[in-house]
């Protein structure tokens, strides 16, 4: 079976007459000229070698630096499969954040359909179907800092407190390298699916403005991004480059007609509104010839408003609160965050033959939680009053990483090419906090919408972080290249870590090629993973999470947290059977042991103990026990993925009619649940609905395909994105199996098609304006039963990593280059 699998799509890919096209970014300082022209003159000599009986290639090569510490790897010749995306392709999808861009452009990349709370902030993304803190995210080859706000609803990424994409500003990236491959042994903790490495700009001259301004078919979602950027040189031997930006997004309303009462009132479902100021700068300052201060920072502030679900005015005489809300109410969720993240460092060359790196970075996220149009029934039932803005508290978490990277290249008699040996040190500091809120946000029901942190929740965490690696690669042979690499972590909370990569890469000729790449990785618990804890309270349910190591929840079963562990497999092939025609096949295979979810989980009475042991009152559903539930996070299970990626690139020029880049990439993929856990009692951790959001709910393959036409001042991109199916197992809030952990609607979320359409003028040598939209057919994913959705608040899975439910998004684009 697994050979009709990979056949099917190899066949595919070879008959494929497009590609993703792979874009390097504008823009180079040049103090950094002699560099590049010595690494230029590296590959191409490379090249020439290593297709001696062959011409060389006329194709241009991308020096590359995510997954290699060799300084003349390029995309072409790399022994992972890795792809490029240039920060210009990025801008012109029309989105005015990097993840929505990116969903644009990767098969393999996929996000939720919509989150809940404050995940629903947050840009999260899964590679290769696995979950957004398996893939690890770097700037400028330096680890990023993770968000602080937990996902905490049920959900594919629920627990994720994954990179916020969203906190850098589009218009300071030059590339984006996307490596589809385990490298913990590279880079350590969370890099199991892969490396996102945003590159960027470095350009000292030029300035570019743009304007992105476009809305939903719906009427609503109204969505406004400014940026700019701008290079200057810093005498003659250093560059200073600058981003500044604003991003303003209306909310969107993606709910049916509630039946309490008769009106499309309720706001819960939909994007949230969104208000984001970035800036960013990058610098580089030659000291001398051999040696370079550098340095790049972000700061973003955001406010954002999540509309919690609707208090009909029954619910709320219900609730007693009819005399303060006689009309009814809608709590709206409130979360002013600012993140921030610098690097410092000095790198230089030729210090007795090695290169060297030394830097530090810093970086953290502080979000605060309140909400208005809110109430504490319980207080207003005791005293006759309640307030209707409540503080709720606040979670913050900061990283500060420090690097000794170190590298220098052996020429020894018995290899082709000189042995690459990088060797080097981290050590990192991570913290991790919340803080409570004011007590009538927590006191007893606390307040609605989204119950404060309680003094017992609150906590101030640290670890540390200690880290060694060695990278060794070089050319055995004219046409056979291989890497290793081995990685020692300490982490004083949870122990050791050790892994290892082996990749390989044999050209049979220019026109064929394979590679392979085994390896081990792992992923550290967060220490929001093993420390969060809060309550959610909505008109008829109550839920929440329990601290992992707290008494609470191992009165319930709970072990404590240990790391993820994983091993990576895959094979590729590089197939160049025409001149402008490349075609890459990988397949891969990523076994983990000791999967981290939300899976102890435990309703009724037992849920209602653990929340008193750790001072919760659910006093409001007391007469409706089955309503109350809680999870803590446990080690849950073993998975297993698979998938295949195919990608293609053609390039056709038709003469007075223009040119045309075509391009096509396909993801297959699936997860397999196994070796569940048990509970303290017996009972697995997992449920048939948690097992399906792991394993069903990211799309069994994912594919894009289409080109950009240019001609004279005119250009036309077109791309078909298809999207294929999900499943979800779904909780019924009504009938006979209303709320059951055991029974759940079985939801197929069939194939989708979604078109992408551009039309772009050059208007002026230095402004060019498109007018464009995503789905412009105006799909949507498909609709489920009333019974699975309270008050027919969800129209669509709202758990699927599917298409969005939000429909067409259509814009209109200025770019002004000077």
């Amino acid at each position: 079976m697994m050979r009709g699998y990979i056949l099917a799509p190899i066949v595919f890919g070879l008959s494929a007459s497009t590609a993703l096209a792979a874009e390097s970014g504008s823009g180079q300082n040049p103090s950094d000229k002699g560099a590049r022209s010595q690494k230029v003159a590296v590959v191409r000599n490379t090249l020439r070698t290593t297709q001696s009986d062959h011409e060389a290639s006329d194709e241009p090569e991308q020096v590359i630096v995510t997954g290699t510490r060799d300084p003349s790897q390029t995309a072409a010749r790399s022994v992972s499969p890795i792809t490029i995306i240039g920060g210009d392709r990025l801008r012109a999808t029309g989105m005015t954040d990097i993840r929505e861009a990116l969903v644009q452009l990767s098969p393999s990349i996929s996000r939720e359909v919509n989150g809940s709370d404050q995940g629903a902030v947050v840009d999260a993304l899964s590679l290769r179907g696995l979950n957004a803190d398996q893939t690890l995210v770097l700037v400028n080859g330096k680890r990023r800092h993770t968000t602080a706000a937990i996902a905490v609803d049920a959900s594919s990424q629920q627990g994720t407190t994954p990179v916020d994409l969203d906190m850098l500003p589009i218009s300071a990236i030059d590339h984006i390298e996307i490596l589809q491959d385990g490298a913990a042994a590279q880079y350590g903790s969370d890099a199991i699916a892969g490396v996102i490495n945003v590159i960027l700009k470095s350009n000292s001259h030029g300035l570019h403005m743009q304007a992105t301004n476009g809305g939903y078919a719906a009427g609503d979602g109204f969505t406004t991004g400014e940026n700019l950027n701008a290079g200057f040189a810093l005498g003659q031997r250093g560059y200073v480059n600058i981003s500044a930006e604003f991003k303003h997004q209306d909310r969107t309303q993606r709910t049916g007609i509630d039946p309490r009462t008769g009106r499309n009132n309720d706001l819960a479902t939909g994007q949230p509104q969104v208000t984001r100021e970035s800036i960013e700068a990058n610098f580089g300052y030659h000291l001398t010839d051999q040696v370079e201060l550098y340095g790049f920072g972000t700061f973003t502030h955001r406010d954002a408003e999540r509309w919690a679900y609707l208090r009909a005015p029954s619910t709320a005489a219900a609730d007693g609160l009819q005399g303060m809300y006689p009309n009814g109410f809608e709590p709206v969720e409130t979360m002013p965050e600012n993140d921030y993240g610098f690097t410092l460092g000095f790198r230089g060359k030729k210090l007795y033959g090695f290169d060297w790196d030394l830097s530090s970075t810093i970086g953290g996220d502080h979000d605060t939680l309140a909400d208005y149009n809110s109430a504490n029934a319980d207080a207003y039932k005791e005293t006759g009053y309640s307030p209707s803005r409540f503080y709720l508290g606040n979670y913050s978490n900061q990283q500060w990483t420090n690097n000794l990277d170190i590298r220098r290249g052996v020429d020894l008699p018995f290899l082709y090419r000189p042995l690459n040996i990088a060797f080097g040190g981290e050590y990192r500091r991570d913290t991790y906090s919340i803080g409570a809120g004011e007590p009538l946000s927590y006191y007893l029901s606390g307040a609605q919408g989204y119950q404060g942190e309680t003094p017992e929740n609150a906590v101030n965490s640290a670890r540390h972080v200690a880290a060694a690696y060695i990278d060794l690669s070089t050319q055995i042979i004219s046409r056979w290249r291989v890497d290793i690499a081995g990685r020692f972590e300490h982490y004083n909370d949870v122990g050791n870590a050790r892994t290892g990569k082996i990749s390989s890469r044999y050209d049979i000729n220019k026109y064929i090629g394979f590679r392979g790449t085994a390896s081990t990785g792992f992923r550290a618990p967060t220490l929001a993973e093993q420390n969060f804890a809060a309550f959610i309270s909505s008109p008829n349910y109550a839920t929440g999470q329990i601290a992992a190591n707290s008494a609470a929840a191992r009165a319930l079963g709970s072990p404590g947290l240990r790391p993820e562990t994983s091993t990576n497999f895959s094979v590729g092939m590089i197939l160049n059977p025409l001149p402008r025609l490349h075609i890459n096949v990988d397949a891969y295979t990523i076994s983990i042991k000791h999967r981290i979810v939300d899976g102890g989980y435990a309703s009724g009475a037992r849920a209602i103990e653990a929340y008193a042991a750790a001072g919760v009152n659910t006093s409001g559903f007391a007469g409706d026990e089955s309503a109350v539930s809680t999870n803590y996070f446990t080690n849950g299970a073993n998975t297993r993925t698979t998938g295949l990626d195919i990608t293609a690139r053609y390039a056709t020029d038709f003469g007075r009619f223009g040119k045309v880049d075509w391009d096509a990439a396909v993801n297959f993929n699936h997860t397999k649940v196994k070796d569940i856990a048990q509970t303290g009692e017996g009972n697995p951790v997992l449920n048939a609905q948690q097992i399906s959001l792991m394993s069903t709910e990211n799309p069994s393959n994912k594919l894009i395909f289409g080109g950009r036409w240019t001609l004279g001042k005119w250009d036309v991109a077109v791309h078909e994105i298809r999207y294929g199916h999900t499943t979800s197992n779904l909780t019924f809030v009504s009938g006979p199996n209303a709320f059951s952990t055991t029974e759940f609607y079985h939801q197929i979320n069939r194939p989708r098609f979604v078109t992408n359409l551009e039309v772009g003028y050059q208007v002026l040598p230095q402004l060019h304006l498109a007018l464009g939209g995503n789905n412009i057919g105006n799909a949507y994913p498909s609709r489920v039963p009333s019974f699975t959705a309270d008050y027919n608040n969800n129209l669509y899975d709202t758990l699927s990593q599917q298409l969005s439910e939000e429909g067409g998004f259509y814009y209109l684009r200025a770019d002004l280059k000077i």
